[in-house]
């Protein structure tokens, strides 16, 4: 197999991503930047979109992930799109940045998360993709009861 990469850089939406209010309410935008190995070097001779990974699905998949996942971390954003990406089989490895400009007083500039790894790092679960993680409720515990022996 030969590793080729497919560079996606810039890839821009609308989402409400944060741990603050504001960023859950207004929400901000953010941009993606991925590099995406697997090998198409089938499709260097064919010219047959077959042979490669479309890239559109791609782009459509980190839209979708930032415009309705529900999360406080950019890190469970990050998460979340590569679970998604990694359900291409023929996907390999992946390199994701995901980029913000948090609503943070007197800075202007931007905060980024960046995750590499194949797919043994980013297992995919129904539950983990396009939603937010279902956290276990907490178990209330009962008092102990104390048995004095004499």
């Amino acid at each position: 197999m030969a590793e080729t990469k497919i560079y996606l850089n810039g890839v821009r939406a609308y989402g409400y991503v944060g741990l603050l209010p504001e960023e859950q309410i207004l929400g901000q935008w953010f941009a993606v930047d991925a590099v995406l190995t697997l090998d198409w070097s089938a499709a260097a001779t064919s010219d047959d979109i077959a042979d490669t990974y479309d890239y559109r699905t791609a782009i459509g998949t980190i839209h979708r992930q930032i415009q309705t996942g529900r999360y406080k971390l950019v890190e469970r954003l990050a998460g979340a799109i590569a679970q998604e990406l990694f359900t291409e089989p023929r996907l390999g490895h992946l390199h994701l940045k995901v980029i913000k400009q948090p609503p943070i007083p007197d800075f202007q500039g931007s905060v980024a998360v960046e995750i590499s790894g194949d797919r043994t790092h980013f297992s995919p679960t129904p539950a983990s993709i396009a939603t937010p993680e279902a956290k276990p409720a907490k178990k209330k515990s009962k008092p102990s009861t104390l048995t004095a022996h004499a």
